[in-house]
């Protein structure tokens, strides 16, 4: 096997922090304003061959959204420092593509061209532009803009004979991008958006909307079995993650536990048709892609992450156990950090998609393989590429799971359910992963339930500070009352274990220590995260 750089080690940021991995990829979509077209958003970013940023013009609609979403969460949630100018050209891009003949997303076929493609797909970005504008800036236009949106879908579409050509494409002439794509990869992908909408509003409409895309999709797509099948449910692996995320999300807010029960089911059955068993998604399923078995996309194990701690809190913490597998040994490791297999290329017409390309990427999210940026079996056509929509749903997940990794329950308890290091006005976590040691340090007194990995042998727990018998419940180790300024140190083993990854074609070999990556098969690939396993 041949001796392979690992341009995706980390250099100066911890793949084991959240909050460094936050603040990294809110860099990287506060540079990515295309200069040559009025500050729109750079989509695509090719880091090789030829690295470049470019396609500003159609996805206007939907990179803004993904952006808002995420640099107003991640203020929010870890206090990262904003550039407000760069807010402001996100809300101006958000509201122009708002401003073609109907109150939609829309996105221009090229540069200089008019706002007229639409794509249901991009509802979802749309709502969470607007959601995040409104909740984090109290944007009164955002919600003028949402509510005629919201009464703008009621008005061209209904869920028996979808848009109305007649009108959006003859009267108004609008191109709908996706009309014959399945109804899953489309308008249902907004759910989870509406439903965040309706969270910092509680405007009932948005909720009732969620309602009907809701009952369309379990009718017709995500059935009780938990069955996979390309023909309900399409072949893109992300459209599918964020409909079940989105599923997620309204059944934690309506309390809804049939609904809940019907994400478990695809969670546990079919999402395995798509992902591996450290989360890796594969970006397109079907016969067309048997040829890229390891070509994935980050977003996707994003959004199985925010599906998997929403099923957690809902009474089931084994998915806790999943979300810090995925975190640790995927989508941590596989943001850009190392750019230096980047290579600047000559730019004598000073396109601005050409200028410094690899310092504005930095931080970034693509297509990766389970052990590295540049998948095997790439075809020519490909490259190393790393979307900026991407970037965006991932920050907004690692969010979600940064906020989760404890919480400080109404009834003043609190729990430990991620072993990050971790700090809010309530506790400090100080992980076995980084320390010596598992280390609870509360800030308010109160009873205390620390998540014990099912790997750990109970009886290999030495707990120190504990002024009574160790008690566990289920997965957790629990300490009725327990007083502020006391820490409770947890001393076990992070086990070393093997697994396999079954990709289409191969096999992949994992050395793990706990929830973490030791080493990995990578079949002489280049740019890889992990040692390469031996033999």
């Amino acid at each position: 096997m041949k001796d392979v750089p690992h341009y995706g080690r980390l250099k100066d940021v911890n793949t084991t922090n959240m909050a460094d991995a936050i603040r990294l990829g809110c860099l990287t979509m506060q540079r990515v304003f295309n200069r040559d077209d009025n500050d729109s958003i750079f989509m695509v970013s090719r880091a090789r061959p030829d690295p470049e940023l470019s396609m500003s013009a159609i996805y206007d609609g939907h990179l803004p959204g993904r952006h808002l979403n995420a640099l107003l969460n991640a203020e929010a949630a870890t206090g990262v420092s904003l550039d407000e100018e760069a807010i402001q050209k996100h809300r101006r891009a958000a509201f122009y593509a708002y401003s073609g003949p109907v109150r939609l997303p829309m996105g221009r076929p090229r540069v200089g061209g008019d706002l007229v493609n639409l794509a249901g797909h991009d509802l979802r970005e749309g709502f969470h532009a607007l959601y995040a504008l409104v909740k984090y800036r109290k944007d009164e236009e955002a919600v003028r803009i949402a509510e005629e949106s919201i009464a703008a879908v009621f008005e061209f579409w209904n869920p028996d004979d979808g848009w109305n050509l007649q009108r959006m494409e003859g009267g108004l002439g609008i191109n709908i991008m996706d009309k014959s794509e399945n109804f899953s990869r489309t308008l249902p992908r907004a759910i989870g958006s509406l439903v965040k909408y309706y969270q910092a509003t509680g405007y009932d409409p948005a909720l009732e909307l969620a309602n009907v895309f809701k009952d369309k999709l379990l009718a017709d797509h995500y059935l009780p079995d938990g069955a996979y099948s390309i023909e309900r449910l399409g072949t893109h692996g992300h459209s599918i993650a964020c409909d079940l995320s989105s599923l997620a999300q309204l059944a934690d807010l309506t309390n809804d536990k049939a609904l809940m029960d019907r994400v478990r089911a695809f969670y546990d059955k079919g999402m395995w048709d798509l992902r591996d068993e450290i989360g890796w998604v594969v970006e397109k399923t079907g016969q067309s892609r048997i040829d890229r078995p390891d070509y994935g996309e980050g977003n996707s194990t994003g959004d199985l992450v925010e599906t998997a701690l929403i099923l957690g809190r809902s009474g089931h913490p084994e998915y806790f156990e999943d979300v810090e597998r995925m975190l640790r040994c995927h989508l941590l490791p596989s943001q850009l950090r190392d750019v230096s297999f980047i290579e600047s290329q000559p730019n004598p017409h000073n396109v601005d998609g050409r200028r410094e390309v690899a310092e504005r990427i930095t931080g970034g999210w693509g297509f990766p393989a389970p052990y590295g940026h540049e998948p095997l079996e790439l075809d020519g056509m490909d490259a190393v590429l790393f979307h900026m929509d991407i970037v965006g749903g991932v920050v907004g997940s690692l969010c979600d799971a940064y906020r989760a990794a404890t919480r400080y329950d109404e009834a003043g308890g609190h729990h430990v359910d991620l072993l990050f290091d971790h700090e809010t006005d309530a506790i400090t976590v100080d992980s076995n992963y980084t320390h010596d040691a598992l280390t609870v340090t509360l800030k308010k007194r109160g009873p205390l339930r620390i998540r014990i990995p099912s790997w750990v042998p109970r009886d290999a727990i030495t707990v120190e500070g504990v002024g009574q018998p160790k008690r566990y419940d289920g997965s957790y180790l629990v300490v009725a009352d327990h007083p502020a300024k006391v820490p409770i140190t947890l001393q076990y083993d992070l086990a070393a274990s093997e697994i396999l990854l079954r990709h289409r074609t191969r096999k992949i070999r994992v050395t793990l220590r706990g929830d973490s990556v030791v080493a990995m098969d990578n079949y002489g690939a280049d740019l890889t995260y992990f040692p390469a396993l031996d033999g």
